[in-house]
Parts: structure tokens; sequence; C-alpha cells
């Protein structure tokens, strides 16, 4: 069970005097639960949430819900981060291959097709809830950043699910040169040859976030 009830601290408080502290922030959200975990898409500047966690907790899981559809360049960061840092990481995989579901179906459809929200959920949606049902995390760091979407630049450093999972976001505030300036202090490795099929346009959401 969590250590901390939903009524044990007040958000809005957190989030004004923690908001802007992300290592402070891991810190203490640490201490909120005993059952965290750390999602990963292995997109630029991810190292950086990585490394922060780890060095609070060494073995947090480290989930990364691997759609099949990265680029090489992502798997190969994606190795180096992981031996780097020597990430717990806990791997979850659409129900189908990518060569099954192209055998079937073709490529990946466009924003502008409407198969394209059934591909969402099947190679990103359903992993994501499948590791929330397996693993039954109280704590969630995730590298969301209010400049990368609009609907980003809304959200809450720490907040609360309906559930009652903790979502917490250490570098909401963060712009890319704060993200540069901790890679270069830490001698992290980046990548920037990223591409994530369900969003296709960088501004835009997946979904994932509005739905947790």
């Amino acid at each position: 069970m969590p250590t901390s009830s939903p009524t044990a601290f007040d958000l809005d408080d957190i989030n004004q005097t923690l908001g802007q502290r992300p290592q402070a922030l891991v810190e203490w959200a640490m201490q909120q639960g005993e059952r965290p975990i750390c999602t990963t898409n292995f997109r630029p500047f991810e190292a950086v949430i990585l490394h922060m966690v780890t060095q609070v907790k060494p073995d947090i899981p480290i989930v990364w819900m691997d759609s099949g559809y990265n680029t090489e360049a992502t798997y190969r960061f994606a190795d180096d981060v992981i031996k780097t840092l020597n990430l717990n990481i806990i791997t979850y995989l659409p129900l189908r291959t990518r060569a099954h579901r192209e055998a079937l179906e073709g490529p990946f459809p466009g924003i502008d097709d409407p198969r394209h929200a059934a591909f969402t959920q099947e190679v990103k949606i359903e992993p994501f809830e499948r590791a929330l049902g397996e693993m039954q995390p109280d704590v969630w760091f995730t590298a969301l950043r209010a400049e990368d979407t609009a609907e980003r630049a809304k959200m809450q450093s720490i907040s609360q699910t309906d559930s009652g999972l903790l979502k917490v976001a250490p570098v909401l505030h963060w712009r890319a040169k704060e993200m540069y300036d901790y890679l270069q202090a830490h001698g992290l490795p980046n990548n920037f040859d990223y591409f994530d099929p369900t969003k296709v346009e960088e501004k835009r959401e997946c979904g994932l976030h509005l739905q947790h």
C-alpha cells in the first residue's frame, strides 16, 4: 500500500514548492509510495529523467512501451542508456508484432486516417494499460515537458489520476536548454533521430497522457 493517502498532502502546495525543483520533487515523490515506476520512450533528452530517478532509486522499474516502429538510432540509443545507467528495464510490446500487423493492414495509418485511433490504442495505450494492470504502481514518473504540446503546457508537475496513481513530471517546466545542460553535466547520451507513429507531428498528443 502507498505510504501516503491522497489526502496526506496538498497537491497545489507541492506543485508550488517543488514544481520548479526536479530532483527535490523526485526525492519527495519516491517517499509517497512503494511501487514507483518511470515510463520512457527513449526520445530526445530522455536520459535526464532516467538519470534523475535512478539517482534516488537505482532499481526503479523503467517501463518502455516499444511500439516496434522506433528508428534504428532510437534502438541503439535505448541500448546505450540501459547499459550506461544499468536500468531495470521492463518492456511492454503490442499483442501483435509489427510484421503481423502490417501483413494484414499495411503500413501504419496517418493521423487523418480513421484507423489511426485504433492503431494508437494497439501499439501504445493497450501496452501501457497492461503495464499498469500487471505492475500496480502507486507513483508514476514521466518526462512530460510543457513546451512539447499545448495540452502539456496546462498540466502540473504532480497530479493524481482518478485511480489514485500519483503522476509526477519533474522536468515539466524545463526547456531544451536546461535538459541539454543536464545531459552535459552528467555525461549522458542523447538521441534526436526519433519518430513516434502515434503522434507523427512533433507537437501533437498521442492520447496516452490525455487518458491517464
